[in-house]
C-alpha cells in the first residue's frame, strides 16, 4: 500500500481533486463488466478502492454531477467534460471506487487482478500476467 498524496483532476481540469493515505488493498484492477465497459466507453474500468475519507474534491465540486444505476451503483462525473471522477455502491458508501485514469500523479505498481472476465468484450483480450476473476473476488 502507498501513503503518498495523490491528485487527480477531470478532462477539462473544471474539477481536481487529492487522495490522501493509501489507495486500498487492492490498489487496482481492471473491471471488466458490463455496466463499466458502458459508463466508461472502454473495454474496461480502472478503479482503485479508496476510503471515503481519503478523498477530497480541491476544486469545482459544483461540476459534479451523479447517476445511480438500478444497482445501487452512483457515479459521479464532471458535468462540463464527462469525465468519470468515482462511485460507490449505496451498500458500501464509505468506500469510493477513484477512476484511476483520472491521477495527475503516477500510480507507483501494475494492475492487480481483472474482475468481471467472463463477461468482458469479446474483441479484448487481456495480455498482462495478473489474476483474472469471471466474477469479483
Amino acid at each position: 500500500m502507498h501513503s503518498q498524496l495523490h491528485q487527480g483532476s477531470c478532462l477539462c481540469e473544471s474539477v481536481r481533486y487529492e487522495v490522501t493515505g493509501h489507495l486500498g488493498p487492492l490498489v487496482y484492477c481492471h473491471c471488466h463488466c458490463k455496466r463499466c465497459r458502458k459508463a466508461n466507453g472502454s473495454a474496461f474500468i480502472a478503479v482503485a478502492p479508496v476510503p471515503k475519507t481519503h478523498f477530497k474534491i480541491t476544486h469545482g465540486e459544483t461540476c459534479l454531477n451523479t447517476y445511480r444505476s438500478e444497482a445501487g451503483v452512483c457515479r459521479t462525473f464532471c458535468n462540463r467534460c464527462g469525465s468519470p471522477i468515482m462511485a460507490y455502491r449505496e451498500s458500501d458508501p464509505d468506500t469510493l471506487r477513484l477512476r484511476v485514469g483520472t491521477l495527475d500523479t503516477p500510480l507507483p505498481t501494475h494492475v492487480s487482478a481483472h474482475i468481471f472476465v467472463a463477461s468482458k468484450a469479446e474483441w479484448d483480450d487481456i495480455h498482462d500476467t495478473a489474476p483474472q476473476y469471471a466474477e469479483r473476488p
